[in-house]
């Protein structure tokens, strides 16, 4: 079976076992499946840069949280809708990137890593500090989910549905991206930037769209976060959920958009399980982050193609 089979059965094994499980597993449960396809999604839009164009970014959770707190602000201050808001959300994670994208990429490597993280500490800064906007540490609170067509989005299962819809749309709307010969120029750039320069190609626009287009879907994550959990907080863009998010990439397997699905599950769960019985559950991530580095370097999928490898092999 090749490699690309194989990423296709276990995507659809997993899309599969999200549409028929939810109903018979309890509320808890089906609450933490739905956070982990919002996760997903951010995790699935750092693929494209980790993945696929070899930029390695800390900054996706600020992202995010420009796409939650502007979700929160214009449905609980300005009266928006649903629908309002997110588009709100997703238009303002798009200039944020797009500002903020023209400073990282004046750098590369680690420099460009350090920088992505310097800007997620700034609006954790920002939003910390404008108090007057954004509730400072207090947060804010009161987004009410939608409620489309009169049906209950306070059930956990009509929820995680609404919301499933949001990350099939997401998903397909990457595999086109990847796929169309915009995506296969970004695998070229990640191959060899120097080659792609001499064949004429734009890399620095390349990246520059790439990262808004990132930012964009992280935005979207951000807007569905705050109406599913009602309340926002300066903690969205701190530096556990920076590295949260980069774990869920790295541990399920970058370049494949179905690892971040992997990796969303086993860091969601980790952190909501783990936090019961201990608040440093951040030291518990770490050490599956230094176990998948050294015995798993490319991921959970990477390892299992391994593993596959060596039986065709033998």
């Amino acid at each position: 079976m090749s490699d690309g089979k194989y990423l296709w059965i276990t995507l659809g094994i997993l899309i599969a076992a999200a549409m028929i499980l939810p109903p018979f597993l309890p509320p808890f449960w089906v609450m933490l499946l739905t956070q982990t396809l919002i996760y997903t999604i951010a995790a699935m839009a750092l693929d494209l840069l980790i993945g696929y164009t070899d930029m390695a970014s800390l900054g996706q959770a600020g992202f995010l949280a420009v796409g939650a707190y502007s979700a929160a602000i214009l449905f609980t201050r300005y009266g928006f809708g649903f629908t309002g808001a997110m588009i709100g959300a997703v238009l303002l994670a798009i200039v944020s990137s797009a500002v903020l994208g023209l400073l990282a990429l004046r750098a590369a490597g680690v420099y460009f890593l350090m920088i992505t993280l310097a800007i997620a500490m700034v609006i954790w800064g920002l939003i910390y500090r404008w108090v007057s906007m954004t509730g400072g540490d207090n947060g804010i609170a009161g987004i009410l989910r939608p409620n489309p067509l009169g049906i209950d989005m306070f059930d956990p299962i009509h929820f995680f549905y609404f919301i499933f819809a949001f990350f099939i749309v997401s998903l397909v709307l990457m595999l086109l991206f990847i796929r169309s010969p915009f995506g296969k120029t970004l695998v070229g750039i990640k191959d060899s930037e120097s080659r792609m320069i001499v064949l004429g190609y734009n890399v620095w626009l390349h990246k520059y769209l790439v990262f808004i287009i990132a930012g964009a879907f992280s935005g979207l994550a951000g807007g569905l976060y705050a109406f599913y959990n009602g309340f926002v907080s300066p903690s969205l863009s701190d530096l556990a959920h920076c590295m949260a998010i980069v774990l869920m990439v790295t541990i399920g397997g970058p370049g494949t958009l179905v690892g971040p699905i992997i990796g969303a599950l086993i860091i969601i769960l980790l952190e909501n399980i783990v936090s019961i019985y201990t608040e440093r559950w951040v030291m518990v991530l770490s050490a599956v982050y230094v176990i998948t580095a050294l015995y798993a370097p490319q991921g959970i999928l990477g390892w299992i193609g391994r593993l596959m490898k060596s039986e065709r092999a033998a």
